[in-house]
């Protein structure tokens, strides 16, 4: 498998050490440099191993409270080292979102797969329908959400010997994202579905993120519609291609509604086989300093427990042209900035090595590859400074690095993460 190739580092990867060019991965994990004094160029985006593995324990014992099988949406990091953490964290398997993500974590080995979309690619649905055939223990479930894909899936389908899991989306509301808009269609759908020999279906499914006007109460009306969906499935006999130990599928949770999914999934009735309750929440793996930081349920129930954030993008001031402007060098190839601009916490001296907060400190636009930054009086800034920044949206911060430092508290590099966007 080639997912097992040890990486040598090169010029491929910003920030590392020109030193360590030629190491290879494992090698220069196992130096255990230090971010700040051992040859690392800037800017650089560290990883805090600390709360990756606070979020990960956190999520693990949440799913476990609720009753809820987790499959992590992997788009957010495209990292099958994470993957691997995730899994070993008790999660089922992963969400992704397209076939070439798919491609990535086959090639890295993971055996469960989750496609919160429709796929109507057939060379993509070719490829999938070989990875069923020659490989009994691999289960992969993807979504439907008209007849049309339906009848392009089974066209591409035909021939192979396993029949693909499909889940049909029912949609979050008038204006939202995918899905068929009302029960009727669904219904269709799931027709379209059983006259083929191609698809199997197995569950319904959707995205609680996109309720218009999303509010608690909006949120769980969706969430229950989704819960009656399934029943009046059941009712009909639409899963009654469904025998053995397998089960019914009923999959919902973005990052910042799942307390609502857990409320919700916990009134699902008694079905004719047992119940997956798939949770897909996947922003928790870094969680953030700015969206997510305001959006995460857990501000909702703060008994449960809190995620960390896990990012600090770290730039030197490379200019500082007046007594409130300064520039750093880290811009929109390094920074996500699609929501919120970059968070100025923490600065580390250039002179004394000595790390403190960013008092006066604000990060106000971004540049391809500079950032600008607005002082106070009681900012002390000066040419060659690190300052340290939050980010704002995981999934657009991982996608612009292919390889992360994982870095502890005090500096020291204990692994690399590489990225396959």
């Amino acid at each position: 498998m080639n997912g097992e190739e040890v990486e040598v580092v090169d010029h491929r990867f910003k920030g590392l050490p020109p030193a360590a060019q030629g190491l290879t991965l494992p090698a220069l994990a196992a130096e255990r440099r230090n971010l700040f004094t051992d040859g690392f160029t800037t800017p650089v985006l560290a990883l805090s191993a600390e709360s990756v593995e606070h979020n990960l324990a956190l999520m693990e014992t949440y799913a476990t409270r609720h009753g809820l099988v987790f499959a992590p949406h992997g788009k957010t990091s495209m990292a099958p080292q994470l993957f691997a953490r995730q899994i070993e964290h008790g999660a089922w398997g992963i969400t992704l979102a397209v076939p070439h993500q798919v491609r990535v974590a086959r090639e890295f080995g993971i055996q469960r797969i989750f496609l919160a979309n429709e796929i109507v690619d057939a060379a993509a649905l070719r490829w999938i329908g070989s990875e069923l055939d020659a490989d009994p223990d691999f289960t992969f479930i993807c979504y439907v959400d008209s007849v049309r894909g339906v009848e392009l899936m089974d066209e591409a389908l035909r021939g192979t010997s396993r029949p693909l899991d499909v889940v049909v989306e029912l949609g979050a509301g008038d204006g939202a994202r995918t899905g068929a808009r009302t029960e009727a269609e669904c219904a269709a759908i799931a027709d379209a579905v059983a006259a083929t020999g191609t698809l199997r279906l197995v569950g319904v499914a959707g995205y609680e993120g996109e309720v218009p006007e999303a509010d608690g109460e909006r949120v769980r009306a969706w969430l229950r519609r989704l819960v009656a969906l399934a029943a009046d499935f059941d009712k009909a006999g639409r899963f009654s291609r469904i025998s053995g130990t397998d089960e019914i599928v009923i999959s919902a949770g973005g990052s910042a509604w799942f307390d609502a999914v857990a409320d919700v999934f916990a009134e699902i009735p008694e079905l004719s086989s047992p119940v997956c309750k798939l949770l897909r929440s996947g922003a928790y793996i870094s969680h953030d300093d700015g969206h997510y930081r305001h959006l995460t349920p857990f501000n909702r129930v703060p008994d449960e427990g809190s995620l960390h954030a896990g990012f600090r993008l770290w730039a030197q001031v490379v200019s500082r042209p007046t007594g409130e402007q300064a520039f750093v060098n880290a811009g929109k190839r390094d920074a996500a900035y699609d929501l919120d601009l970059p968070e100025a916490q923490v600065v580390r001296d250039a002179r004394t090595g000595e790390i403190r907060p960013a008092a006066g400190i604000t990060v106000s636009g971004l540049s391809d590859q500079h950032g600008w930054v607005r002082t106070t009086p009681e900012a002390d800034l000066e040419v060659g400074d690190w300052v340290g920044m939050g980010l704002s949206h995981p999934c657009t911060s991982f996608d612009k690095w292919q390889l992360i430092p994982l870095v502890e508290a005090d500096g020291t590099v204990v692994d690399y993460i590489r990225t396959y966007f």
